[in-house]
């Protein structure tokens, strides 16, 4: 169940939010892990019970910890957790990249191929690191541990942040979990999160995702460098929007539900670096390897051949996060390097230089990333990244101008704009003497955006999902 379907906005989310505030306050979780486990059961019918023994585990894993049999309690969770996201998610990758190399030597791995029939849990990628942070946390002794399932539950199902994050940490939330306030304010400043983000998904993401998608299937023999960049730029648009927009409406419904969930995005395409990037680009999956892993491994505290290695390690099982691919890996150590190559020094170049340079490096480099990370083999996204540079080839001018509407073009507009802090300070400038007429036009534009989002999903736009394999 998508956050822009129908069914969602119109069946699932009214019904929820009213019989959540209707309700006495001690039935709140019950009823939220409820109506959670319903909302993951529409589209994972045979897979809920992995969640909820993922929470079993966990719950279980915390309380053996706190018993005094801390190792033990950990390794519980850490086995399972990873155990199920090795498998389902990564058992298919490694065992046809294993039977590709026997074979080059005549040694065949029988019914290797039943792997690529294990079906992909939606989400499973983001409540494995959400349980895996708490018994973590538990262990260090930075939380204790719930002793009270319903409640824990919750924090693991909760549907908002469920499929596409962000991923919340039990001791951002834990007060919330036991005691939380629905006030009008969080609960009006949840719905302009939401209708924002819903807008950055429908309008302009699915707009960017159209192009990106109709340029990307065009055979290489068609394919010109102003095509490959006009691609590459819509896909670079297309999935910042696309997950910050996931991330926003998550968000705002937290606020609506009395939660205050760990922001996400913070403008990431006006950094200057890669190390800058990674501070904005999705911060609670960056934050998770830094204090899960990167610090655990050593981070900059030992030689700088180790800090290297900890950080090379760290963007490969990034890029793997994000699937069992080889061109997420490169897209990881695409990113992991060029974080090295500023460690080396890089950095004090790229100070020294004016701004739109080192700017300039960066859509550069994400640039590139990003043709790895949207291709579906590593020879596919080595061909599109030949056209990016085939200036001798031209261009298929009736086939940019079939794409290039005028819709299109205000959309690629909008995220330009929407891609810098710069709109805020512009929208306020008109209405720097009269709040009142700022606040009267925010939900004019608010209820307009709106209902140009209804518009697109009622006449069942292309509305495709970049997450799911996540």
């Amino acid at each position: 169940m998508l956050f822009s379907s129908p069914v969602f906005l119109f069946l699932f989310l009214p019904v929820t939010l009213l019989l959540y505030y209707i309700i006495p306050k001690k039935f709140k979780n019950a009823f939220l892990l409820l109506m959670s486990i319903a909302f993951y059961s529409w589209g994972e019918s045979e897979l809920v019970f992995l969640i909820l023994l993922s929470a079993i585990v966990d719950f279980s894993s915390a309380l053996i910890i706190e018993a005094g049999k801390k190792k033990i309690g950990l390794s519980l969770s850490l086995i399972f957790n990873l155990g199920i996201l090795l498998y389902f998610k990564y058992a298919d990758f490694a065992f046809s990249n294993l039977s590709n190399v026997l074979h080059h030597f005549n040694i065949s791995i029988e019914d290797a191929s039943r792997f690529s029939d294990i079906i992909l849990p939606l989400g499973i990628s983001f409540y494995t690191f959400q349980t895996m942070s708490y018994t973590i946390d538990v262990y260090r002794g930075h939380v204790k541990a719930d002793r009270n399932f319903i409640n824990f539950a919750t924090y693991v199902t909760l549907f908002p942040q469920l499929i596409a994050g962000p991923i919340v940490r039990y001791k951002e939330i834990e007060i919330e979990l036991k005691n939380r306030k629905t006030t009008l304010p969080l609960f009006t400043k949840g719905v302009e999160r939401f209708i924002i983000g819903l807008a950055k998904k429908m309008i302009i993401a699915n707009n960017c995702a159209y192009l990106a998608d109709g340029i990307f299937n065009m055979p290489n023999s068609e394919m010109s460098w102003a095509l490959a960049w006009f691609g590459i730029l819509a896909y670079s648009f297309q999935i910042y929007f696309d997950f910050s927009g996931y991330s926003d409406m998550a968000i705002g419904l937290g606020k609506m539900l009395g939660f205050n969930f760990p922001e996400n995005f913070n403008f990431p395409y006006i950094s200057k670096s890669i190390r800058e990037f990674w501070r904005r680009w999705h911060m609670t999956l960056s934050f998770w390897f830094r204090d899960y892993l990167y610090i655990s491994l050593g981070g900059n505290r030992l030689s700088k051949t180790r800090t290297y290695f900890n950080l090379f390690l760290v963007f490969f099982l990034t890029g793997l996060w994000h699937g069992a691919n080889w061109t997420f890996i490169i897209w990881g150590l695409i990113h992991g390097s060029f974080i090295i190559l500023e460690r080396t020094g890089f950095s004090k170049i790229l100070d020294k230089l004016p701004k739109f340079v080192s700017h300039l490096y960066l859509l550069l480099v994400i640039a590139f990333s990003w043709v790895f990370f949207r291709s579906e083999t590593v020879n596919d996204a080595l061909l599109y990244l030949k056209s990016m540079f085939a200036f001798d080839v031209k261009t298929n001018i009736d086939f940019l101008l079939f794409y290039l509407s005028n819709e299109m073009l205000i959309v690629l507009v909008l995220a330009i704009l929407l891609s810098t802090p710069i709109h805020k300070k512009l929208i306020a400038i008109p209405f720097k003497n009269n709040p009142k007429l700022h606040v009267a036009f925010k939900y004019s534009c608010l209820t307009f955006l709106f209902l140009i989002c209804c518009i697109y999903i009622s006449i069942d736009s292309y509305n495709p999902f970049i997450y799911f394999r996540f």
